[in-house]
């Protein structure tokens, strides 16, 4: 008889713990995810880590801003209530992530990170809210955009973000070529925090990004940090 009691207590016990995992909110979701969740629960406090800058120039409805980068970042964000979950995101996903890990080390036990940012969220078509009185909100135009690779040089465009750590890394040597390869190339910068629209258009949805255009189409692109040996190959 206490054999079948102390089972049938194990099995509740496995039981609950199983429904447990599974039902628990995952550390990390997708664009469409993360707006499905704002929309089922009103007690998620929801925290964009970009600058004021970029704030205004786009953000989630309903995001409190505070930026990771600034001295007084752990201060703000101290007000939150570590009780309630936090769902916290960037442009494309490097600052929220350091961002959950200072949370998390602060005590927040329930922290959801958007890892494809603001763009994964453009590039889905969310909604988001825009200050009227922010300035350059949308940029250059595809038009103009497409005017700029015009040439009888090859265009290598550089989809850059100043907070982006590998964009930064790469810049001098693309300095570097710009001047040593003058005659053959033309390179164009253009800063994504200030081009939404058209990074949305052109589904630019993650930093950096090098596109090369010969006759203006385009004959290679490539995401992510690249080394400059390869970049001069390509433009052999």
């Amino acid at each position: 008889m206490y054999k079948t009691i102390f089972s049938f207590i194990a099995a509740v016990i496995l039981t609950s713990c199983s429904n447990a995992q599974t039902t628990s909110t995952p550390t990390r979701l997708s664009a469409t995810a993360f707006a499905e969740q704002l929309k089922k629960d009103n007690t998620i406090q929801l925290l964009d880590v970009r600058t004021s800058g970029e704030f205004k120039n786009g953000h989630i409805q309903n995001a409190i801003n505070a930026s990771v980068n600034d001295k007084h970042f752990e201060e703000e964000v101290s007000a939150l209530n570590k009780t309630k979950p936090v769902f916290v995101y960037c442009l494309s996903g490097p600052r929220s992530n350091a961002a959950a890990k200072q949370l998390r080390a602060a005590g927040f036990k329930n922290v959801v990170e958007l890892p494809g940012g603001m763009m994964e969220w453009r590039a889905n078509n969310l909604p988001e809210t825009k200050d009227t009185s922010a300035t350059n909100a949308k940029g250059l135009s595809l038009a103009q955009y497409e005017a700029l690779l015009k040439s009888d040089k090859l265009v290598l465009v550089d989809f850059y973000a100043d907070w982006c750590a590998p964009c930064k890394e790469m810049k001098p040597y693309l300095d570097k070529i710009s001047k040593d390869m003058a005659d053959k190339v033309v390179i164009v910068r253009i800063d994504a925090d200030a081009n939404t629209e058209l990074c949305k258009t052109l589904k630019v949805n993650a930093l950096p990004v090098l596109k090369l255009y010969k006759n203006e189409k385009m004959i290679w692109d490539n995401l992510g940090f690249v080394d400059e040996a390869t970049v001069r190959e390509k433009l052999r």
